[in-house]
């Protein structure tokens, strides 16, 4: 007789035994501090093999986030799609087939990018919000509530 069938029937034996009640302290259930940390190195093993990956710009280290000043999850989640460039208002056409909109004043594609960097129709206001060459220059050093206040100006916030 195999170890695998010796096993099973050891397993199918047990079923016929009574459940004895037992109280487990809830402690046992908790993951110890080295197996949180075995678990966080792993998943940040997965996360950085994800190439190609935009949550990345976001979060680039797994695990809780702490904000630095904390928003209304209206405005996190708006940040959030700025930061990736998947908005309402520039990627819908994906989903209904439709042509890429385009930019009223410049004819160009409507992007995120072209909304907060490029578009000449909002360089006073962006002037008055933040100055900023490149979407990483952007989002890592002009304060979130800048942005936040840019985009209601224009009268994006809505349309996010």
């Amino acid at each position: 007789m195999s170890g695998n069938e010796k096993a099973d029937i050891a397993a199918k034996s047990a079923l016929s035994l009574s459940v004895t009640p037992m109280k487990i302290p809830a402690t046992d259930l908790a993951p110890s501090p080295c197996d949180t940390k075995l678990i966080s190195e792993k998943w940040q093993q997965f996360w950085n093999s994800c190439t190609g990956n935009k949550l990345q710009a976001i979060r680039p280290i797994v695990g809780g986030h702490q904000q630095k000043s904390p928003l209304p999850r209206r405005d996190e989640v708006i940040i959030n799609r700025l930061r990736i460039g998947h908005t309402r208002c520039t990627q819908s056409y994906l989903l209904s087939g439709a042509d890429q909109p385009e930019c009223m004043t410049c004819q160009y594609a409507l992007t995120v990018k072209h909304i907060l960097i490029e578009c000449t129709d909002f360089n006073d206001i962006r002037k008055k919000y933040f100055v900023a060459s490149s979407m990483e220059e952007l989002f890592s050093t002009v304060d979130i509530h800048d942005v936040l206040d840019f985009i209601k100006e224009t009268h994006f916030y809505n349309k996010l």
